[in-house]
């Protein structure tokens, strides 16, 4: 809430009012809907973006909306309301946001210049299935993973991120590997090659204190890693940081990821695009406002 007038400033757009709307997690459908009605009704509002509650406001307002994007339809979410000419629109803006993220430290062709690398998502919830998505795009051509690895606690999880790949059509192998039993996410990192990508989408170090790793886990080699959080107590990012010098490391955090899916659902709602460099004036004031003033955006 404070950093939206700023990032508005920033961008040179006209200051807007921003209201939250908090509800409890699976509220009742009457207040999806009651929410979503009167963003289309009203002449005021000119849209949201969607933190939380993504499936549940589908589910329960999705006859409400005239236009919904693909990925809305394929990933069963919402991130995004806007309006255009009346009409109610609903975007799933994830896997892009993942995928511009993504890009802002990886490098040009980083997976046809290092063939034998493979991605491994610790969790398989939306953010991980987003990010997995976009690393299987078409478009990509011979630029992908050799293999994608997704693990989680939930098989439901799992299988739900395996229709969702089946609809966008997965272009490289793709492993889902249930973890809690025989198996463990130190197993699975153990076993990847030199130059992997290692990252936490499973909320532990935000939502609840702790790591999906253990303090035994090692990273592999010039391994880049990439906690998808950028507040709470980042023990993954920690464990990270601590093998950094000697496992020749690349760090991210969240706070890039975090701008973006700000900044895109911005795009939407006020129907304008944002240059380069007013997406590091946005990159800048948060990381300002973290109290890391020389870290920037690409």
């Amino acid at each position: 809430m404070k950093l939206f007038p700023k990032w508005l400033e920033a961008a040179g757009w006209p200051e807007t009012a921003i209201r939250g709307f908090d509800i409890e997690v699976r509220g009742p459908r009457k207040k999806y809907r009651r929410i979503v009605r009167r963003i289309k009704e009203d002449e005021n509002a000119f849209g949201a973006l969607v933190t939380t509650h993504k499936i549940d406001i589908l589910d329960a307002a999705g006859d409400l909306f005239d236009f919904l994007d693909p990925y809305a339809r394929i990933f069963g979410e919402i991130s995004s309301i806007s309006k255009r000419d009346g009409a109610l629109h609903g975007h799933a803006k994830d896997p892009i946001t993942a995928g511009r993220a993504l890009e802002s430290f990886l490098p040009p062709r980083y997976w046809a210049k290092h063939p034998q690398a493979q991605v491994f998502i610790i969790g398989a919830g939306g953010s991980g299935i987003a990010l997995s998505a976009y690393l299987m795009r078409a478009e990509q051509g011979k630029n992908v993973p050799s293999r994608i690895l997704i693990s989680s606690r939930s098989q439901r999880g799992l299988e739900h991120c395996r229709e969702v790949h089946g609809q966008v059509g997965a272009t490289t192998e793709v492993q889902y590997l249930q973890v809690g039993g025989v198996r463990s996410n130190d197993d699975i990192l153990s076993r990847l090659p030199p130059g992997s990508l290692v990252v936490n989408a499973t909320g532990m170090g935000k939502d609840v204190p702790g790591s999906p790793l253990s303090d035994r886990a090692l990273f592999p080699q010039n391994a880049l890693v990439w906690e998808f959080n950028y507040r709470g107590s980042l023990e993954f990012l920690y464990q990270a940081e601590n093998q950094a010098s000697t496992r020749n490391l690349v760090i991210q955090d969240g706070v890039t990821y975090f701008v973006f899916g700000w900044a895109l659902g911005m795009e939407e709602v006020f129907a304008r695009r944002l240059e380069p460099q007013q997406l590091e004036a946005f990159c800048r004031i948060t990381h300002q406002a973290l109290g890391r003033p020389d870290e920037e955006c690409r």
